[in-house]
């Protein structure tokens, strides 16, 4: 039986694509350090096998006991372990480095060593404020730490593949919404923020006057295209999400209408404007070409289905940062 690790396996990709490829027979080896994930999460299947392990403040034996184990065929290691609050990034730049750079070289060097292919998800926070729909032959210039964390780990995957021979690929996924998404965490998700938000009779707030654009994916798209890469596209590298934009005040009206439905009563506040880029999203040709891939969300009834999910979670600590730099953060935030 081939075996795939995941790592982020309590995160929303890792929990959805876990539950995919034990579907198609896998075995699956989980890793999280559950700082943004959640057990109960995680599938409950014979063939899946979790660890509980931080990325990037690990033993090496630990790791290299998981590669090295016979009763194991890895055949490819999926790294969707990441923290991607984009605009949080110039304030967290250690623990954002750490976090996304750091936990990357733990999990590369064995990659290398056991001829694993790794299949990285990076990010379109890579292309900065370029004209949108961003292109994967654009020449990255990221804007935030975030964006600048991935690019470095883009960069070196192509020199670990010269050196040594990994295989890998690269996919910019973006602004993925679904079930098992972690809507507790107050700098990042921010359909899942609005969901949270008014779930606790608090208002949605929208950064500036709204009008930035971002593509919204219903995340069970991603599964097949993701399988695709384990024997092929090696080098490449893919965009990943849905081809229509909407305004951030857009998706607030859908969110709105879902609480209304539901006998909640929505408010939205508009607040300081963040430091982004004001139109980001992908076109999406080659992964349509390559990976027969196609996206069919349907915005309100994706986010129905996350409010109805969300209110059968249980009451979760909102996730706060400790800032390392305070200069210029925002009111709300404080």
């Amino acid at each position: 039986m081939k075996t795939v690790i995941v790592t982020g396996a309590a995160g929303l990709l890792g929990a959805h694509f876990s539950r995919h490829l034990l579907e198609k027979g896998y075995r699956v080896l989980g890793i999280d350090d559950l700082s943004g994930g959640y057990y109960d999460y995680l599938p409950k299947h014979p063939m899946f096998e979790f660890w509980q392990i931080d990325l990037s403040d690990c033993e090496p034996l630990q790791l290299e006991h998981i590669f090295t184990d016979p009763r194991r065929d890895i055949v490819a290691c999926y790294h969707f372990a990441a923290y991607a609050a984009e605009g949080l990034s110039p304030f967290i730049r250690t623990y954002n480095y750490t976090n996304n750079v750091l936990s990357y070289t733990n999990i590369v060097n064995p990659c290398i060593e056991h001829d694993v292919k790794l299949i990285f998800t990076s990010s379109m926070a890579v292309y900065g404020d370029q004209e949108a729909p961003f292109t994967e032959d654009m020449q990255p210039a990221p804007v935030d730490p975030y964006g600048v964390a991935k690019f470095a780990v883009e960069q070196d995957l192509a020199i670990a593949a010269d050196q040594h021979g990994l295989r890998y690929t690269i996919v910019r996924p973006h602004n993925i919404i679904g079930t098992y998404q972690n809507i507790w965490d107050r700098y990042r998700n921010v359909a899942g923020i609005f969901i949270r938000k008014v779930l606790d009779g608090e208002p949605m707030l929208v950064y500036g006057d709204g009008e930035q654009t971002r593509a919204f994916s219903d995340v069970k798209y991603y599964m097949e295209p993701f399988e695709a890469m384990i024997h092929g596209h090696d080098g490449e590298i893919f965009n990943l999400g849905a081809d229509k934009a909407y305004t951030i005040n857009e998706l607030a009206e859908v969110v709105g209408q879902a609480a209304w439905k539901r006998n909640y009563t929505p408010k939205i506040d508009h607040v300081e404007a963040r430091h982004e880029v004001k139109h980001a999203y992908c076109d999406h040709a080659k992964a349509k070409n390559l990976l027969n891939f196609s996206d069919d969300t349907n915005l309100e009834d994706l986010i129905s289905e996350m409010f109805d999910w969300a209110t059968q979670q249980p009451k979760r600590e909102q996730k706060t940062m400790a800032y390392e730099v305070e200069k210029g953060i925002y009111d709300y935030w404080k």
